[in-house]
């Protein structure tokens, strides 16, 4: 039963940092995307396109 506990805690763990990857870039590139254009309202429009 232990051992079941400690596999839980390593997938939830696993899983946190998936969901932290992939919010770090999709930030980056968002952040990219608004120095690219150096304007807000033409990133905002790029990011919805992309999305």
């Amino acid at each position: 039963m232990n051992e079941q506990r400690v596999f839980m805690d390593e997938n939830v763990q696993k899983s946190c940092w998936g969901v932290t990857v992939w919010t770090v870039l999709a930030l980056g590139g968002a952040l990219a995307l608004l120095v690219l254009f150096n304007d807000v309202e033409s990133a905002q429009q790029a990011v919805a396109i992309a999305g």
